[in-house]
């Protein structure tokens, strides 16, 4: 890529506060799967910080968001809102998650369902571990709404693959880079050509060591030069 000369569009990360979990479902970041009938219900953090014996459920997709609409959580002064209670963990998980738990941190997604957390990591035991750190950090933020699912990467693995190919030499352009919402791959945007394109596709995968790429079609950035 040129020295500045366009916006590059790179993985939407929620930090300091999650988007509601349908909007951030629906591929800015938050995570989330279909729910499989059967599958196991998502781990959980007590109070106390012991862990619930189930297993984690995979990542839920944006497809979860589609599924399963829901009105804003709340409203504060009259504007569509997370709830205050979610937000506040959701936020505390994210420092610990952008910080000493990048190893494991996928996503997250606020109010998934409803007053609740749901949050992605590549390891529970590790997962619980941010949960419980994150409460520490902020002793008024409730770690019980916190919901755990199983991530097939962390976000920070999804943000070097990225880097390694956005703003090289390709057989394509591409326009914009973001992880997908379950954390299980990247999402490109290319021409329209490119995204049609398997072998392309399969020379993006193994360019990032086997992580899966979802192409799609985009537009060019925005030039920042006249």
């Amino acid at each position: 890529m040129g020295k500045g000369d366009v916006v590059r569009r790179s993985l939407v990360a929620l930090r300091a506060g999650c988007v509601g979990g349908a909007v951030a479902l629906l591929g800015l970041v938050g995570c989330g799967t279909s729910d499989t009938e059967g599958a196991a219900p998502p781990a959980s953090v007590s109070v106390s910080g012991t862990p619930s014996p189930r297993e984690g459920r995979p990542c839920p997709t944006g497809a979860d968001a589609v599924l399963h609409p829901s009105a804003p959580p709340t409203v504060i002064d009259g504007t569509p809102d997370n709830t205050p209670s979610a937000t506040r963990i959701s936020q505390a998980v994210g420092d610990q998650g952008y910080g000493a738990y990048a190893d494991v941190y996928g996503t997250q997604a606020n109010d998934f369902p409803v007053g609740r957390v749901a949050l992605c990591v590549t390891d529970l035991g590790r997962g619980r571990d941010l949960v419980k750190a994150a409460a520490k950090a902020d002793p008024g933020a409730d770690p019980t709404l916190v919901d755990l699912y199983v991530s097939r990467y962390a976000h920070r693995e999804l943000a070097k693959a990225i880097d390694k190919v956005f703003g090289k030499k390709l057989a394509f352009p591409l326009y914009s880079a973001s992880a997908t919402a379950d954390a299980s791959g990247i999402r490109l945007t290319t021409s329209a050509a490119g995204a049609r394109s398997t072998s392309f596709r399969h020379t993006l995968e193994r360019a990032v060591g086997g992580i899966p790429v979802v192409l799609e079609q985009g537009e060019p950035a925005i030039s920042l030069t006249g």
